[in-house]
């Protein structure tokens, strides 16, 4: 791949993350938002697939698939030398959009 402004500006953002986070307060900040945004997008899911009612399993199938790459992901990034806020963004948004979509199945009881 060539090395391009672009290319070096997004491999850096992980780094201008975990140094702008070393603040607690920045930190729990972000993470509150992550799991805010993860939230959002789980209940979004739960009200599009209630409304529909034509796709549940398909639905959930695909929201399955994407909490186990997220899964798999973390692994990745513990595994290798990025810094461990990144972890955390995933798991936060993972708990977020679990509990979003646990919350729109409870409504729908």
């Amino acid at each position: 791949m060539q090395k391009t402004f672009l290319y070096k500006s997004s491999a850096k953002i992980v780094d201008r993350l975990a140094n702008w986070a070393v603040n607690p307060w920045r930190r729990y900040s972000l993470l509150v938002i992550i799991f805010l945004i993860g939230f959002f997008i789980g209940s979004s899911l739960g009200m599009i697939n209630g409304v529909l009612a034509l796709m549940d399993p398909v639905g959930a199938f695909v929201a399955l698939i994407f909490l186990e790459i997220l899964i798999k992901a973390r692994f990745i990034f513990l595994k290798s030398k990025n810094p461990i806020i990144i972890v955390r963004v995933f798991d936060m948004f993972r708990i977020g959009l679990t509990y979003g979509l646990f919350s729109e199945g409870l409504k729908l009881l």
